[in-house]
């Protein structure tokens, strides 16, 4: 089994933005835009895992922080995909070119996703994060973009992969909380706080209205969490 984390990171949300994908010091892959967001970043880190052990049988454990990318694949792309790419309200759903690339890279493909918390300490995930964030970074300096070796030779996996996965149904009951920093670059879809892609669900609207101060702490929490701000907000009730 194949073992490798994938992160996105955009400064900005749209923003300079970089994905990249780690199995190894030795073995790993990074890109970017001048302007993305964080999702398109999530979504290419794992195209491109697929894409570089595409000439591999072996299964691919997904590490992920993700869990907008995790659902889109596993819960759902099908019904997207039925409802010719559209959610349940009829709107278009986003990303569709790099969802529809995604799916035909899976296409054959032995794989599972584990959800991983970010930022709190997990190796696979920080290495992925770091390096997206560097790409991120290089474009809004205009600096070198690191890309790395790429998947040369075996790829051997990290030694400690294996002990550092954090199983899917388990997590920490305290997590650490995010330095400020991180929270300031790890932006995620904030300003569209409950416009949240799930088709399969009976929804219903509640209007909530917050303080600027409110919005911040809930959006703190949430990452702190490994949750986005409105599953973070649905947990609560």
């Amino acid at each position: 089994m194949i073992i490798a984390a994938a992160d996105g990171s955009a400064l900005g949300n749209p923003g300079p933005a970089g994905w990249a994908w780690y199995v190894s010091d030795d073995c790993w892959a990074a890109g970017g835009w001048p302007r993305a967001t964080n999702n398109q970043g999530e979504l290419t880190a794992v195209l491109e895992l697929f894409r570089a052990t595409a000439h591999l049988d072996d299964e691919l454990l997904v590490q992920c922080d993700s869990q907008y990318v995790i659902n889109s694949v596993t819960k759902w792309m099908a019904g997207w995909k039925r409802k010719g790419w559209r959610k349940a309200d009829g709107s278009p759903v986003l990303n569709r070119e790099l969802l529809e690339q995604l799916d035909d890279a899976l296409a054959g493909r032995r794989y599972r996703f584990e959800w991983v918390r970010g930022h709190v300490g997990h190796p696979m995930n920080e290495a992925a994060d770091e390096r997206a964030r560097a790409v991120a970074e290089a474009y809004r300096r205009g600096g070198d973009i690191p890309s790395g070796p790429g998947w040369v030779g075996e790829c051997e996996p990290a030694t400690d992969a294996a002990d550092a996965a954090l199983p899917v149904e388990s997590a920490p009951s305290e997590p650490a909380v995010p330095a400020a920093a991180a929270l300031a670059d790890r932006e995620t879809e904030d300003a569209a706080l409950f416009d949240f892609d799930e088709p399969e669900a009976d929804w219903r609207t509640l209007p909530l209205e917050l303080t600027t101060e409110e919005h911040t702490r809930l959006v703190e929490r949430a990452r702190a969490a490994g949750l986005t701000p409105e599953e973070f907000l649905r947990g609560l009730i």
